[in-house]
């Protein structure tokens, strides 16, 4: 994808050591899509003195080292990445796989403290927001804080709101849902998302060469299994249940 197809970025001053760059586009899709598009691109070129790049589903934050760069500099830089064209290297043949996950995932009390408000919310009951989730294919948008993945795709009636007090301390494994969006927590940690359930996989593991089998693009399908049943499965490691081109 190039300027051309998702029009001009924009990159706003924030703060005194980073840059925001977003697309000013009226498609969800394409401003979602150009942003990956970007980050890829621009993490490809890194710049002298960028410090970290932190995305988001629509965004994404530039860091960098006032001490070896200026503001300016940066600035120049995303422009220049977003203005050019893909090189024959960015083609098909270095397009990586599209992975598909089959999940399992707890859905009760425990595992989903936030499982009976989200239904409230929505007018549903618990059992069809589970349906619902069970029902819904997700994409992996982004690679998040700790390389968590961020998904695309809930059907629900509504957009999840985030609870109004995080909470300080979500088990890794737990699924999480918000707006339209899922992620699944890779570590203990606080969050803000609706926590409705739990799977026994470890899906980071940065003892490991490749510590996520996942990528941005790959398709998420959750199953829902029994406390006991999770109990029993050898969920170590995630990996894909199946690939294709």
């Amino acid at each position: 994808m190039t300027t051309a197809q998702y029009g001009a970025i924009t990159v706003e001053p924030f703060g005194d050591s980073a840059v925001m760059v977003t697309i000013p586009h009226a498609d969800q899709a394409i401003r979602r899509a150009g942003i990956v598009a970007f980050r890829d691109r621009f993490l490809a070129h890194r710049p002298h003195g960028v410090l970290d790049v932190v995305s988001g589903l629509e965004s994404l934050l530039i860091e960098f080292d006032p001490m070896q760069t200026a503001l300016e500099h940066v600035e120049y830089a995303a422009r220049l990445v977003a203005r050019w064209a893909p090189s024959p290297a960015d083609g098909p043949a270095r397009r990586r796989a599209v992975r598909t996950f089959a999940i399992p995932v707890v859905f009760d009390d425990e595992s989903g403290p936030d499982m009976a408000s989200v239904a409230e919310e929505l007018g549903m009951a618990p059992a069809d927001v589970v349906e619902a989730i069970v029902g819904s294919t997700f994409t992996i948008a982004l690679l998040g804080a700790a390389m968590a993945p961020m998904m695309d795709g809930l059907k629900v009636p509504g957009p999840v709101r985030r609870r109004a007090e995080p909470r300080t301390d979500v088990a890794p494994g737990a699924i999480m849902i918000a707006g339209t969006n899922a992620i699944i927590q890779p570590f203990p940690g606080p969050t803000g998302w609706r926590v409705v359930g739990r799977t026994p996989h470890t899906i980071v593991d940065i003892s490991r060469p490749d510590p996520v089998s996942f990528g941005t693009g790959d398709i998420v399908r959750f199953v829902p299994v029994t406390r006991d049943e999770a109990s029993a499965l050898d969920a170590g490691f995630l990996l894909p249940t199946e690939e294709a081109v």
